[in-house]
């Protein structure tokens, strides 16, 4: 068996090194604050369908992929850890606030099924039987039944409550057989030229019930995501800046989530606001992931971008794979860090 150490402590790194020591490898993972940067702020949408774009089929089989496993992996990560990762898997409803954005929407049914997806179209009315809470003003949407969501901050509870003892840790020098740089944006400063960025977004959670599914809506061309947990947390997100590794919440933020949310849910003006926060999400030039060996016994898992939760099962389970055969799934082939310009260790 082999040595592994992680560098970085998000959904992705603690993923990587639980399946590490799963298959009996000893692993050390090398993070401060685990679990404390984009992972914290996450909202969980488990949104292959959802998060699909046009032009991006390689990513799109690969959310496709990591949708299938989140099932199994989310049963035995809480069988393990004895902890609720608050996973469902009752789809997501799409909503178009204007007639322009109904248009947007029925562009991106159209694309969904010709890509074999399961997605339903639906009137304003249908939309509004999903989920009364819904403005009478909306113009109808599409019912998206493969996508799912879970609690981040759950999942990284889990994975650190399943890790032997002592295997997170501050720093140290250990001998390695494979060294995994998945410290998100950071993982830049590690690997000189590696084309990764911090993309800034700031969130709301408020605390209310009455919404069942997970909302993504359209309100003039603004996207907002509405997540609804069963303790009555409503997430609410995210905003997209380019604004270095700057963390700071600001009013104009929080009023770009919360202006298109109460527009599509009037009801949420009324629910009682629990957090502001904002994380660095980690940025490519064609928005995939960067995995891959960048030298020697040195491999990089970072830039999943907007999709860090949902694609930790199946990165994991690559670097696995990577481990025990010296080679990535093919699934992976098309999100080699050596893509772009040559990086340096």
């Amino acid at each position: 068996m082999s040595r592994v150490a992680v560098v970085g402590g998000g959904v992705i790194g603690l993923a990587i090194a639980w399946r590490c020591a799963e298959r009996g490898h000893e692993v050390r993972v090398y993070d401060p604050a685990p679990g404390s940067g984009a992972t914290g702020v996450a909202a969980g949408m488990l949104a292959p369908t959802g998060e699909a774009r046009f032009g991006e089929e390689p990513l799109h089989r690969l959310l496709l992929a990591a949708a299938a496993r989140w099932p199994a992996f989310a049963a035995e990560l809480a069988s393990a850890s004895r902890i609720d990762l608050s996973y469902r898997n009752d789809g997501t409803v799409l909503v178009a606030g204007t007639d322009d954005d109904l248009r947007a929407v029925r562009r991106l049914v159209d694309f969904h099924r010709r890509s074999g997806l399961p997605v339903r179209p639906l009137t304003a009315a249908e939309v509004r039987d999903r989920e009364p809470l819904l403005s009478p003003r909306v113009r109808g949407g599409a019912f998206l039944p493969g996508d799912g969501q879970v609690d981040p901050r759950r999942v990284a509870r889990a994975l650190l409550a399943a890790l032997p003892e002592g295997t997170v840790v501050t720093g140290g020098e250990w001998p390695a057989d494979l060294t995994v740089l998945a410290a998100g944006h950071a993982t830049a400063d590690l690997v000189p030229g590696l084309p990764v960025r911090p993309v800034k977004g700031q969130i709301a959670r408020l605390r209310g019930d009455g919404l069942t599914h997970v909302i993504r809506g359209q309100v003039a061309n603004r996207s907002v995501y509405i997540v609804p947990r069963a303790d009555g947390e409503v997430v609410v997100g995210a905003t997209e800046e380019e604004r270095g590794t700057d963390t700071t919440v600001t009013a104009g933020g929080v009023l770009d989530l919360l202006r298109p949310a109460v527009a599509l849910v009037p009801a949420l003006a009324e629910y009682e606001l629990v957090e502001t926060s904002a994380g660095l999400r980690p940025g490519t030039p064609d928005n995939a992931p960067l995995v891959g060996e960048v030298a020697p016994g040195t491999v990089v898992a970072t830039g999943h971008y907007r999709d860090g939760v949902l694609l930790a099962p199946v990165t994991a389970d690559a670097i696995v794979t990577l481990l025990d055969t010296g080679e990535l799934p093919e699934l992976f082939r098309p999100f080699s860090p050596d893509r772009f310009a040559e990086v340096a260790p």
